[in-house]
């Protein structure tokens, strides 16, 4: 069965399980459903213009590639028109990023997959604290920086590199993560590893993202390993990406949100 296929299936089934306030029974779920998935999206024209011009941008850059469907890095010539096209977060769930870190008073946070940076830069957004991003592509973080540089922002780090190198070595010097959005690798084992490593840093009010939930039979298997995690105490899925909880008092909760 190819991916599109599989996701055309699994929308199908998320389409019949989701639901909306009126089937939320937790103080928090609904609260959080109502205030803040559910909530205003804020006009942000200066970084969709941004967005339209990566769109329209018909350079062709090399990007190594790590993710779903290497056996090793390799390189390919592709336009950054392309990649904007196919690798980034859409407005609405970039909205939905920039809402959940104000609301939690997210300081310390992680992406781990930069692609051109349009998301780095909702993420950057209404935070005293900084944003620490991991692309393993050498062309696309170039990218990105010269993106930043654009947009005037000024607390956001880059880190290059594979992330199976980079990433431990950041983390054995931070001291917690409040935010964690993943869209680095859309592999079983990989992305299952790099949760393994964010959950030692995460507390009950952490939140984690990940993208792509849906994407591939891979990527359904590490959620639902996921949502079993001893650390973890409840997720929504919203079909396109899965929020993850840690706080004890939430109680074992997994919902399927309409958004």
């Amino acid at each position: 069965m190819s991916n599109n296929v599989f996701r055309l299936k699994s929308f199908f089934t998320y389409w019949l399980d989701a639901v909306d306030e009126h089937s939320l029974h937790s103080p928090f779920f609904f609260d959080l459903y109502t205030k803040t998935i559910k909530g205003d999206a804020a006009d942000l024209h200066a970084i969709e213009q941004l967005r339209k011009n990566l769109l329209n941008d018909n350079r062709s850059i090399e990007v190594v590639d790590f993710g779903a469907g290497s056996t090793s890095s390799r390189g390919s010539s592709r336009r950054i028109s392309d990649i904007a096209r196919t690798s980034l977060s859409p407005e609405k769930y970039a909205q939905l990023y920039r809402r959940i870190i104000h609301r939690f008073g997210c300081q310390n946070i992680l992406e781990l997959g930069t692609s051109l940076g349009i998301n780095t830069l909702y993420l950057a957004l209404h935070t005293s604290g900084s944003v620490s991003t991991f692309e393993g592509s050498p062309a696309l973080a170039e990218a990105a920086i010269s993106l930043f540089t654009a947009a005037g922002a000024n607390n956001i780090a880059v880190i290059r590199g594979d992330i199976d190198s980079t990433l431990p070595e950041y983390l054995n010097r931070a001291e917690k993560i409040d935010f964690a959005f993943m869209d680095a690798n859309h592999r079983f084992e990989p992305t299952l590893n790099y949760f393994g490593r964010l959950v030692q840093k995460v507390h009950e009010q952490s939140v984690v993202v990940l993208d792509d939930i849906h994407y591939s039979r891979d990527m359904e298997r590490a959620w639902t390993r996921i949502q079993h995690h001893p650390s973890v105490y409840a997720t929504a899925d919203l079909f396109r990406c899965g929020l993850v909880f840690f706080d004890p008092s939430l109680n074992r909760q997994h919902h399927v949100l309409e958004f």
